[in-house]
């Protein structure tokens, strides 16, 4: 019987997105066909999938609120299947602030929710000033000033670390299809 695999995400900029989509090109790959869904318009019961997948970009200090009530509404049923869920958010690209155990936000996402994913994941986001409005340039400078990050750049830049996200598919055949 095939595995029914399902990627559920939440993105502003896009970069959630890319990552869910180089993680379900690494799950075909190896003969599985995932279903993608923006958390926008999903709406499946999460017990229909074997394995979920929840992918959350952070933007002004928490994920997305309609990632945070999926997860707090279907909690239970979370439990009672496979899952993994990754946070894309900017501070990763600081080593020290790049691992599960140590990312504030994806650290406080889940204490916020009271939920342990089988297995949790953070990844650096894109940087990517031209295209942000301009109260979000503003911010988004300003919150880097304080950070030490770049203030300033004429084209994106890219923290994330793709071969991390590999990593990341790899575990997740490996845990939990059996590879």
């Amino acid at each position: 019987m095939q595995k029914k695999i399902g990627i559920v995400y939440s993105t502003v900029d896009g970069q959630t997105l890319k990552i869910c989509k180089a993680i379900a090109q690494s799950l075909n790959e190896k003969g599985l066909e995932p279903e993608m869904h923006s958390i926008e318009n999903f709406v499946q019961e999460p017990s229909r999938f074997n394995l979920l997948i929840i992918g959350a970009s952070v933007r002004y200090g928490k994920h997305h609120a309609l990632i945070t009530n999926f997860v707090s509404n279907y909690k239970e049923e979370l439990n009672k299947i496979k899952t993994a869920f990754f946070s894309v958010n900017l501070v990763a690209r600081k080593e020290g602030k790049d691992q599960p155990g140590s990312n504030p936000y994806l650290i406080k996402f889940l204490r916020k929710v009271d939920w342990e994913p089988g297995i949790p994941g953070v990844f650096a986001g894109k940087l990517d000033y031209p295209s942000y409005s301009f109260f979000d340039r503003i911010m988004i400078k300003l919150i880097m000033k304080m950070t030490g990050g770049p203030t300033k750049s004429e084209k994106p830049i890219e923290y994330t670390d793709w071969k991390r996200v590999e990593d990341f598919s790899e575990k997740i055949y490996r845990d939990y299809i059996g590879g």
